[in-house]
């Protein structure tokens, strides 16, 4: 088929980076952000904006949502709904959790969507780089239509085995931001920590590099965090709304999940001490 044309709703932190790298592989793209002037540096690189959600999905091939949470697409997708159109295939890449997914299918059911739950693996520099890893769950008679989409956003495509509730990606994608985050937590304290202490931070980080206990995420963070940059790559907010996500999801399993717990608990903690704009490295001002 032609190269298909991409409506992008939602232009903030991760769906800019998107958009330039979707742009940069040839598409056409329009643009929707409830703050337009968010989405201005996509069409001063060549992307149409739009007015409203209705007019930036009138005719397009793939609708791509990356938005806050589950409340946040379901509502653009009312708005957008004067525009949709039968055959239609909507990328779902917002972190939205397993349950809430299903309340976003009977929007693509009325419309006669071809519906992939497809969240993101990545923060700002892999958004803006192409560099994500996409999760994704659906029809396979989509593929033809989203892999050029897919292939520009990301440089990995990891199809799951969907399942009757169409969120088997979102299972995965929860699965891996409790690594994440559980991760970033752990970083943050064992900082604090060694201040505490009065070890110097970059003593324990030189005793693990390279070694066993070392990962690229601890030396990012701890860099973040040692040097006060918490330019935001993925909030704390975000960070918080997301290991509640986490939570629910283990609770839905019959599961107790005491890290998650704990490192929402640490998240809000943050956001409480103005923080919950700032990258998620700084859950270390919890401590």
């Amino acid at each position: 088929m032609t190269a298909p044309t991409v409506a992008l709703l939602g232009t903030g932190i991760m769906g800019a980076g998107m958009g330039h790298n979707i742009l940069a592989a040839g598409l056409s793209l329009r643009v929707w952000n409830r703050s337009p002037e968010k989405a201005q540096p996509l069409v001063d690189a060549g992307a149409t904006a739009s007015q409203d959600p209705a007019e930036a999905v009138r005719g397009a091939d793939v609708i791509v949502t990356m938005l806050g949470n589950a409340d946040d697409v379901r509502a653009v997708m009312d708005k957008a709904a004067g525009g949709l159109a039968k055959g239609q295939v909507w990328l779902q890449t917002t972190t939205v959790g397993v349950e809430p997914l299903s309340g976003l299918l009977p929007i693509a059911q009325e419309h006669g969507l071809t519906f992939l739950d497809a969240p993101v693996l990545g923060t700002r520099q892999p958004a803006e780089t192409g560099n994500l890893t996409m999760f994704v769950a659906g029809s396979p008679d989509a593929r033809a239509t989203v892999d050029p989409v897919l292939d520009a956003v990301g440089q990995k495509t990891v199809w799951v085995a969907d399942t009757a509730d169409g969120a088997a990606a979102s299972r995965l994608k929860i699965v891996a931001n409790s690594w994440v985050l559980a991760v970033t937590a752990a970083t943050g304290e064992t900082i604090s920590l060694a201040q505490g202490l009065g070890v110097d931070p970059q003593a324990f980080l030189d005793a693990v590099a390279g070694g066993p206990l070392d990962l690229p995420y601890l030396q990012a963070k701890s860099t973040a965090i040692l040097g006060e940059d918490y330019t935001p790559n993925f909030t704390v907010d975000n960070a918080a709304k997301d290991a509640g996500l986490i939570v629910d999801a283990g609770e839905g399993a019959d599961l107790k999940l005491d890290v998650a717990e704990a490192v929402r608990a640490r998240l809000r903690r943050a956001s409480e001490r103005g923080h919950g704009g700032d990258d998620m490295a700084a859950a270390y001002k919890a401590s």
